[in-house]
């Protein structure tokens, strides 16, 4: 029997979720964020009527899967959630401002926050429609 000292060690590549703090992590940023959001007069009519504790969990699952998480995001698509919003690139920019102001509020170093940006700044597409 031949052994293998790759055997031995057992390679668990670290995620940008992982990075973070994981969940604890994401769900604290993704309730400032929601603190940014719902204050900004030009956002937070978007959000009337909304159940805003069910979209939170929405939003931290989403953010966590697209960080590497292992837990799947069960939601709608993105054009599916923001298709009859007629969201302007102004208000997308606005929500990418505020998530980055709200990672940075919970101590994500810059480079960090390129990188999730450059995750989630595809969305654009699926996301304004007016």
């Amino acid at each position: 029997m031949t052994h293998s000292p790759a055997a031995d060690q057992q390679v668990t590549e670290e995620t940008l979720y992982d990075r973070l703090g994981g969940e604890t992590a994401v769900v604290a940023v993704v309730e400032i964020f929601y603190g940014k959001v719902l204050a900004d007069e030009a956002l937070a009519g978007y959000f009337d009527g909304v159940d805003v504790d069910r979209l939170k969990r929405h939003q931290s699952r989403f953010i966590g899967q697209a960080l590497g998480a292992a837990r799947p995001y069960s939601g709608r698509s993105m054009e599916k959630a923001h298709g009859h919003l007629a969201i302007t690139d102004a208000a997308f920019d606005r929500v990418v401002g505020h998530l980055a102001a709200s990672l940075a509020e919970a101590g994500v170093d810059e480079e960090t926050i390129g990188v999730i940006a450059a995750k989630l700044g595809p969305l654009r597409a699926d996301i304004v429609t007016a």
